[in-house]
């Protein structure tokens, strides 16, 4: 008895695997302006630069490279919302859009999560072993985004 139990479990649980993948995730996919790019418009060394491409730019630009489990149902979901919420608080490629006063305020606020450790999430790191930042990486963004502010 256990074992048909089983197999009807394992049965349904793959049947709502493969009925997920047929729900479509939107993918925010805006126009991208490089004019509108942080990297454009603020001087940043390339090592900076790097730093914000690895670790920051998945999430927090519209420049998002979906890994290919981003396309598996329920984990594509996780990741878009990410993205999406990541981008609430922070987009760099539209950073133009931002008046003086919030881009002050986005970069107190990403110097802060960067010297906390708060930023890049570790959920994020666990996938991405490139977004993790040593204490030098961490200090040289926080530094920029502070003088930046200046």
């Amino acid at each position: 008895m256990w074992k048909n139990t089983r197999v009807r479990i394992t049965t349904i649980v793959l049947g709502l695997l493969i009925i997920i993948q047929l729900i479509p995730v939107k993918k925010y996919s805006g126009e991208d302006d490089p004019s509108k790019d942080i990297l454009s418009v603020e001087k940043a060394d390339d090592h900076v630069k790097g730093i914000l491409k690895n670790a920051c730019y998945d999430c927090h630009s519209i420049k998002t490279e979906y890994p290919w489990y981003g396309n598996i149902a329920p984990v594509s979901w996780w990741i878009v919302h990410h993205v999406n919420e990541g981008r609430e608080h922070l987009d760099f490629s539209s950073w133009t859009d931002y008046d003086a006063k919030k881009r002050d305020h986005k970069l107190e606020e990403l110097a802060e999560e960067v010297e906390e450790g708060e930023m890049p999430l570790g959920s994020y790191m666990w996938m991405h072993e490139n977004a993790r930042l040593s204490e030098e990486e961490r200090k040289a963004l926080s530094v920029w985004a502070n003088n930046l502010r200046k």
